[in-house]
């Protein structure tokens, strides 16, 4: 049977057990590993497992890692998915497809986006909404992180003066929000869904991020095992 793994630090309180369960009928094996350091993960999956995906705090490790990198992983600097190949271990972004997923589902369409942040998910966020064919700005703590996304780059100060069609929030779910927001007549879709803080926001419509997790995970499986997963039984899951 092959074995799958998340890792990164902290992965507790994560649906993809679930998930994999769901989709393959328990067929695989999915585990949480949890490692301060990204060598520690690395090695863990090198000696146990047959493909792993990666969160935070350690998409642009695995970046730097893997020895393939597909189109999507090599256009944001992050990988969240890594598998054995001929050349070594191959380096995919499935967060991408969550964030078009979930958008494409909502059936509108998008001119201006704010992604908030400028981690590993905001990168992923950049380059789906750039897919979109949307006008995108970054908005973080540091100027510098957010000018490093290649796009427009704000304060969060600044930011609240804007007007977007959506705004893709990937600030982790205990950190404050920042203040004056225009999530007002926005589509927001926020990557964390196991502690929300955009979703009683009074915007146009709100995306969980679970809708983003089910993007990425139906891509991500069918990479660890070639099969289709069955996406009805992961809905009930969600």
């Amino acid at each position: 049977m092959k074995k799958f793994a998340l890792v990164g630090h902290p992965v507790a309180g994560s649906l993809s057990p679930l998930l994999v369960k769901a989709a393959y009928q328990g067929r695989y094996t999915y585990d949480l590993v949890d490692c301060e350091r990204f060598d520690d993960a690395w090695q863990v999956f090198l000696t146990q497992y047959d493909g792993i995906n990666v969160t935070a705090p350690f998409k642009q490790d695995a970046f730097s890692r893997v020895d393939v990198l597909d189109p999507q992983a090599r256009a944001t600097g992050a990988v969240n998915l890594v598998i054995p190949c001929r050349e070594g271990y191959a380096g995919y972004n499935t967060d991408v497809d969550g964030v078009l997923m979930a958008l494409q589902e909502t059936g509108l369409t998008f001119a201006d986006a704010l992604v908030v942040g400028t981690g590993g998910a905001a990168r992923a966020a950049v380059y789906a909404m750039q897919v979109l064919g949307c006008s995108v700005t970054v908005c973080g703590r540091s100027l510098e992180k957010a000018a490093a996304l290649g796009c427009r780059a704000l304060s969060f100060e600044e930011a609240a003066s804007l007007r977007p069609d959506v705004i893709v929030y990937t600030l982790p779910g205990r950190a404050p929000v920042p203040a004056g927001l225009p999530v007002s007549g926005a589509v927001v879709l926020e990557a964390e869904y196991r502690i929300p803080q955009l979703s009683q926001a009074r915007c146009r419509l709100y995306v969980s991020g679970r809708r983003w997790m089910l993007g990425q995970a139906v891509a991500g499986y069918r990479l660890f095992t070639g099969e289709e997963p069955c996406v009805e039984e992961m809905l009930k899951v969600l």
